[in-house]
């Protein structure tokens, strides 16, 4: 009779559980974490409403984004960019998670866990998205109050331009999170660089108005394709400077780029414990 040998795994050597069912759990995790915080859902979702309305009545016919019948009451250009607000403030800020899960013990236990760190991103990342995608589409209730009327298939666009612009900015807080071992660290990166880069992305002036060297910034600027994309959307007979499908295909390739950099400073660096 043949023995038969069971072959177990080597000391050292661990077996990995697969992506997709510890990503699930992780993802899951991150949305049970942010509607118990009842305070942080009420921020991201007031802040930006009573900037839009403040500046927006501020502003008001003072600001005019084209000529004739083209013009725009500010209320209404400046809509789709506190859209894109919302998103970037959720996407950003559900990554400080990274820095509070270091912290508390959490991720490193996960880290020593048979799963691949691509579990691991994703399932951080993809928490962040279907939060950040469901408080911008949330703030689509305030579309008529922006003389915004959408129809199914727009409805749809819109949905596709709110997931790849929450994405690529939630794999952006990841890998900026990651290294970092404070919460005020990462919310001197995020004043000093993120706010910015929104400011120059033509949700509260247009491209076209704009001096030169902001033009320059504002064209490399991926979140400038975010907010354009949703001003064809909203607005078919407003001006714009880029195609719908230029825009779309700009933030698919932007979202692909800050995944794989997430990936890679998940792969680079390990995580230390707290002190």
């Amino acid at each position: 009779m043949a023995t038969q040998v069971a072959t177990l795994p080597r000391r050292g050597v661990r077996t990995s559980t697969g992506v997709m069912l510890p990503a699930f759990t992780l993802w899951w995790r991150e949305i049970v974490r942010f509607y118990r915080q009842t305070g942080r859902v009420i921020g991201v979702l007031a802040s930006p409403l009573v900037f839009w309305a403040v500046l927006g009545s501020g502003f008001g016919t003072s600001f005019r984004s084209g000529g004739g019948a083209g013009q725009q009451h500010y209320l209404d250009y400046s809509y789709p960019g506190i859209l894109i607000l919302i998103v970037l403030f959720t996407s950003i800020f559900t990554m400080m998670s990274v820095i509070e899960d270091r912290k508390e013990g959490f991720l490193l236990s996960v880290l020593v866990a048979p799963v691949p760190r691509t579990a691991i991103v994703l399932g951080k990342v993809l928490g962040g998205t279907t939060l950040a995608a469901v408080q911008g589409m949330v703030f689509l209730v305030f579309a008529p109050f922006a003389g915004v009327h959408i129809e199914p298939m727009q409805l749809f666009l819109v949905a596709v331009v709110v997931f790849l612009v929450s994405f690529s900015l939630t794999a952006l807080g990841f890998a900026i999170a990651w290294p970092m071992d404070s919460s005020q660290a990462f919310h001197a990166i995020v004043n000093l660089f993120l706010i910015p880069l929104w400011l120059v992305s033509g949700a509260l002036f247009p491209l076209s108005g704009a001096s030169g060297w902001i033009r320059i910034i504002m064209r490399l600027n991926p979140l400038t394709y975010g907010v354009e994309a949703l001003r064809v959307l909203f607005y078919p007979g407003a001006e714009s400077s880029f195609a719908l499908s230029s825009s779309i295909a700009t933030l698919g390739l932007f979202s692909l780029v800050m995944f794989g950099l997430a990936l890679l400073m998940a792969n680079r660096r390990s995580t230390r414990p707290a002190a």
